[in-house]
């Protein structure tokens, strides 16, 4: 079965003078000639990236994504249009991340933390809205220095912030100081708690004697 958004190995089924037809004669895809090796032939495997070409049929890639299904990266915004903004993930069809799935407005230039996914068009789309998507963790303990990126604040609870780009932490409204921006990437981030679901709870200050000398 072909897996849209996903790196696969598939089979050669057809070979024609634009490409060859990688998959099964039922579920097949058109991975294009500038991107077939040479001296290949029907029965072979090959490695490509499916996705969906810019009038939305399946198409293959042996290029590589810079995301896949499911997976969270930091990607460059290329453009913005009236329809939402595109990224750069490394294929030749930018990635379209729709305004309402923007946790805040982003421009040309910026590096925003993004999920793929697909939509209910079924088109892979980016979010910026990765809560789901990160997980938990219990290799950090309690005094452990980490970095992450602020995706999310809310005014009850404080500044939420995907640790490592992958795990789901917090940094309390108590200890929100300074300034904290939603899309920065933030460094020296104190593990104040690991909760018994491995959620991380963060200060963006050292404690005590040692705030105290840099104050």
């Amino acid at each position: 079965m072909i897996e849209l958004g996903k790196t696969q190995c598939l089979n050669i089924v057809k070979v024609t003078d634009f490409g060859v037809y990688l998959g099964t004669e039922e579920d097949k895809v058109l991975l294009p000639k500038k991107q077939v090796p040479d001296d290949v032939e029907v029965g072979d495997a090959l490695t490509v990236f499916v996705y969906r070409d810019s009038s939305d049929r399946l198409i293959a890639t042996t290029n590589k994504p810079k995301i896949q299904l499911g997976e969270l990266k930091r990607l460059k915004v290329s453009q913005v249009t009236g329809i939402g903004a595109f990224l750069d993930w490394g294929l030749e069809k930018d990635l379209f991340l729709p305004f309402k799935e923007q946790t805040y407005r982003v421009h040309p230039g910026d590096n925003c933390l993004v999920a793929l996914y697909v939509d209910k068009s079924s088109r892979l789309c980016a979010t910026m809205n990765v809560y789901k998507y990160l997980g938990t963790t219990t290799q950090y303990k309690r005094g452990d220095m980490v970095s992450g990126t602020a995706y999310q604040y809310i005014e009850k609870f404080g500044m939420y912030v995907a640790v490592d780009d992958m795990y789901q932490g917090l940094i309390p409204k108590k200890e929100c100081y300074g300034v904290l921006n939603v899309g920065e990437k933030l460094t020296g981030l104190r593990v104040t708690n690991v909760t018994a679901d491995g959620r991380l709870e963060l200060a963006v200050r050292e404690v005590g004697y040692l705030q105290r000398d840099d104050d």
